[in-house]
């Protein structure tokens, strides 16, 4: 998976050391820490939050790169999953559960983000290639990130996102249609439609 070059921000949140450690050193699963959090014990939360704010971070991160929200959507994410752990029917599958509500929340921002733009109430800032894609990414890598994020600002926000899980987290269709809570089918018509918008920029 291609990993961006980014510095997370979200280690602002005051957090406390978590406790419990396995014998091992590894720590408690995710199943345990879940269940414990269930139960409202602060440290399985705080440990849940340690283990992922930087996978949470990173996704938030190429969805909305070099975005001034993406600290506050990644405690809104956190905040969002803590409330509802009682939904979670898998305790072990909390990473992936969180992975898609920091898509579903990003989805959302940049919905809003583009109505203010509409309504004048803010400028749309041009993502700046420079700083998104990292000087060590070998050359192939380098330039498929370039015209990813070169036509994103453009595309639609199921189309964007669609893209991004694709070509840049490299997931696979049936995972991208869980993280984004759409059918395969309708995951398939909006890479189609990016991927063909994607083509006629590499060929202009």
């Amino acid at each position: 998976m291609t990993v961006l070059s980014f510095v997370p921000r979200t280690e602002s949140m005051t957090l406390t050391p978590a406790k419990q450690q396995t014998k091992s050193g590894s720590g408690p699963t995710d199943a345990a820490l879940v269940v414990a959090a269930r139960a409202g014990d602060a440290w399985a939360r705080e440990a849940l939050f340690r283990r992922y704010a930087r996978l949470a971070a990173g996704l938030a991160h190429r969805i909305l790169p070099f975005d001034s929200e993406v600290d506050d959507l990644v405690q809104d994410s956190f905040l969002y999953a803590f409330e509802r752990l009682g939904t979670l029917t898998n305790p072990q599958a909390f990473q992936s559960w969180l992975s898609s509500i920091v898509v579903r929340t990003a989805g959302k921002r940049l919905r809003r983000r583009r109505l203010q733009v509409r309504l004048g109430l803010r400028t749309n800032q041009p993502i700046d290639l420079d700083e998104v894609v990292s000087r060590t990414a070998p050359p192939d890598i380098a330039a498929e990130l370039r015209a990813v994020y070169g036509i994103v600002e453009r595309l639609p926000v199921e189309e964007r996102v669609a893209l991004i899980l694709r070509r840049v987290e490299r997931l696979e269709i049936p995972e991208i249609a869980l993280q984004m809570s759409l059918s395969v089918s309708t995951v398939k018509r909006r890479l189609s439609a990016a991927e063909a918008r994607l083509d006629r920029a590499r060929n202009r």
